[in-house]
């Protein structure tokens, strides 16, 4: 079989192809997983803030927390009620039942001194690892150049 010069697959542009398409599927699989990760991981951190304004119940934290407005954190509800549980028995929030009107009773939570003490050090932490992160991007940046 003949081909043409510069026709062939070999002669492609960089970018082009199926190789490409593959990295592109695997770049794009890297930041959905890192996406995850980070709204695992500040879960507490995202829940404590939210709190610290005012009293919510469980899926009005849910709506907020996805918004696209907040940054949309893929966070399940499944996710999400266990995190409150956790943040109940640690003493870092505090819920009550109520009923508004004729409407089912909602579990509101608010913010405890401890746990508002533990928002503290979770602000702190996160600001260190956001900072620490720059930093190695930079460096890696500037290594490129």
């Amino acid at each position: 079989m003949h081909t043409m010069a510069g026709t062939g697959p070999e002669q492609a542009g960089p970018g082009s192809g199926p190789e490409n398409e593959a990295e592109a599927l695997t770049s794009l699989a890297s930041l959905r997983r890192l996406r995850r990760e980070l709204s695992r991981g500040t879960g507490e951190l995202a829940v404590l803030s939210l709190l610290q304004g005012q009293r919510r119940y469980g899926y009005q934290l849910l709506k907020l927390l996805r918004s696209p407005d907040l940054g949309s954190l893929e966070i399940k509800e499944g996710t999400l009620y266990p995190l409150l549980h956790r943040l109940e028995d640690a003493g870092h929030i505090a819920a009550t039942w109520e009923a508004e009107g004729r409407a089912r009773p909602r579990k509101y939570y608010t913010i405890t001194v401890a746990g508002q003490r533990h928002l503290a050090v979770l602000r702190d932490e996160w600001s260190s690892l956001t900072e620490s992160m720059r930093q190695l991007l930079d460096m890696l940046d500037e290594v490129r150049r």
